[in-house]
């Protein structure tokens, strides 16, 4: 599979250009909806301009957007965007900051917050946020500044960030080698029928939606992945864990969950926004709509986090709050289960 970055056109516009190959095991899939899985961060918006633009070919024929996509076809398709800033800017967003010293600064990232700049998000990120309120960062190997980890936009909770080149060091090391603590909260589908467990196999990009990890059991693909949970609360038809990670991939406890089939609570890229257990029942169909409401993103919170100081070696160990859209979404399954026991 094939992808055509970025690059101006004859009539200096801007534009993305895509190309992908459909995979031997390809459902038939409209193509519209093909794109949205293969293509990072675009809108259904864009892709239903390109396709009215007759930017979206299959085979080198035009389609609309109901045209199905079948193993070994030819998907190619050109965006029109605005031009990429090549410098990120300081803006003065907020952030919620629980500690700094010298050394640290540890944050609690509100879902919905880009950590930092990427294909579609150029701006409005923590990166930006942070060179508003900090000067003089050191910048990680990807060139971003203090970041020594990150979470999901979606995802909620705590990061900590360095403020000095041996902070970067001392604290990147730690997450290396795995002594830094992350403990998260997730609400996830289904009786977890055991009080705690693990979770183990190498995770990967998914082989046919390059959006999602997907888990390699065998281990032939991915990274080793370890996720370790205890059931803390059950409700009837999902049940909230506590995951320590030992390992931090991409979309790590996302994928881990849903490999077990206890996909999280409305993560809508790993199909967690469907009724995935419950009753037939459309009384029962509202309410779970309505918890939709409440929490319109992966129910996944960074509770804890630990960490050795850079410099005084001291353990350093943070705890927040869960965040209202969650805290209001596990009352109201909690008011369910003992109205239905």
């Amino acid at each position: 599979m094939e992808e055509f970055l970025p690059k101006v056109g004859e009539d200096n516009h801007n534009y993305e250009h895509y190309r992908f190959v459909a995979e031997e095991g390809q459902q038939p899939l409209r193509v519209d909806k093909f794109l949205m899985n293969f293509v990072m961060n675009v809108t259904r918006n864009k892709v239903q301009k390109a396709i009215k633009d007759g930017s979206v070919l299959i085979n080198d024929e035009v389609v609309k957007a109901n045209h199905k996509v079948k193993p070994s076809d030819v998907v190619t398709v050109q965006f029109e965007f605005a031009p990429r800033k090549t410098e990120t800017l300081p803006e003065a967003i907020p952030l919620d900051i629980v500690y700094e010293d010298d050394e640290v600064i540890v944050i609690n990232k509100p879902a919905g917050l880009v950590v930092h700049p990427g294909h579609g998000n150029y701006d409005g990120t923590m990166v930006n946020a942070l060179l508003y309120h900090f000067k003089n960062l050191p910048e990680n190997s990807e060139g971003r500044p203090g970041l020594v980890h990150r979470i999901d936009k979606d995802t909620s909770g705590l990061l900590v960030v360095a403020k000095t080149e041996h902070a970067l060091s001392h604290l990147s090391k730690q997450f290396h080698d795995k002594t830094s603590e992350r403990l998260y909260y997730a609400l996830v589908w289904g009786n977890i029928t055991e009080d705690e467990g693990t979770i183990e196999g190498n995770i990967g990009r998914n082989l046919k939606n390059r959006l999602q990890q997907d888990v390699f059991p065998e281990g032939d693909q991915g990274k080793p992945a370890v996720t370790h949970f205890k059931v803390l609360e059950r409700f009837m038809y999902v049940t909230l864990v506590e995951c320590r990670l030992e390992t931090g991939r991409t979309h790590q406890i996302r994928a881990h969950f849903k490999y077990i089939g206890h996909t999280l609570f409305n993560d809508e890229r790993y199909g967690g926004n469907a009724v995935l257990k419950g009753t037939t029942y459309t009384k029962y169909k509202q309410f779970v709509e309505n918890c939709f409401k409440l929490i319109p993103r992966q129910a996944l919170h960074a509770k804890t986090l630990g960490f050795e100081h850079p410099t005084t070696g001291e353990m350093m160990r943070f705890n927040s709050d869960i965040p209202e859209d969650l805290q209001q979404t596990l009352q109201k399954w909690r008011g369910y289960t003992l109205t239905n026991k």
